[in-house]
């Protein structure tokens, strides 16, 4: 299977979540590959949309391997086997943590003075992303997201490999995937337009968006 782009993967996957529609979901997508997937995704089952701003926090020498996460409101989520087996020190993670909170809040400045957030709290929360070839991203977001209380957490992408939705087990209430191949050599391979999106096609993509004052 290959999706002609993140809108039409986006509208593949909302089928498979029709069954969340009654909830009124809210759907969060991980910036910035994961929005125009969410948006498709919400056009299909309703609910509201937002972003769920996060940033990995990778083991300095080995970067695709996430240590942990930071989100909005100073939330921090510590992978603690991940820094027990890495040897990690407090002041190594403190290095790494400035660096990415720096990014995050020049997020959160970009995306919150036209896109005010919506509470998790309590609400049937999906989380979407263009996909998973580990799935270390997608937990530290599941684990940022849990802090905010919500009632039922979906993990949906369109394609992942099947050890990364292994790694969601145990996190978050179910996991929905549409395209699962045997060999996933990484996510862009599923698509015919994989483009990397700006932040203003982002917002863009985004109903409450409005444009700044001039």
């Amino acid at each position: 299977m290959i999706y002609p782009d993140r809108w039409a993967a986006g509208h593949t996957l909302g089928q498979s979540l029709l069954h969340l529609r009654a909830s009124n979901p809210l759907v969060l997508g991980l910036p910035r590959g994961g929005v125009p997937v969410a948006a498709a995704v919400r056009q299909v089952v309703g609910g509201d949309l937002d972003v769920l701003l996060v940033r990995k926090l990778g083991v300095p020498w080995q970067p695709e391997l996430a240590m942990g996460a930071i989100g909005e409101g100073g939330v921090r989520v510590l992978n603690d086997d991940v820094v027990r087996r890495s040897g990690i020190r407090g002041d190594q993670i403190e290095s790494v943590e400035a660096a990415e909170r720096a990014e995050l809040s020049r997020r959160e400045r970009l995306v919150r003075e036209r896109v005010p957030r919506v509470s998790l709290q309590d609400r049937t929360v999906v989380v979407v992303d263009d996909g998973m070839a580990t799935g270390a991203t997608a937990a530290v977001a599941c684990r940022v997201a849990l802090t905010h209380r919500p009632r039922w957490i979906t993990m949906a992408v369109p394609v992942a490999a099947p050890e990364a939705l292994d790694r969601l087990r145990g996190l978050v209430r179910e996991t929905v995937c549409p395209y699962l191949p045997r060999s996933l050599g990484g996510v862009g391979g599923a698509y015919h337009d994989f483009h990397q999106l700006g932040d203003e096609e982002m917002l863009d993509l985004l109903p409450t968006s409005a444009p700044p004052d001039r």
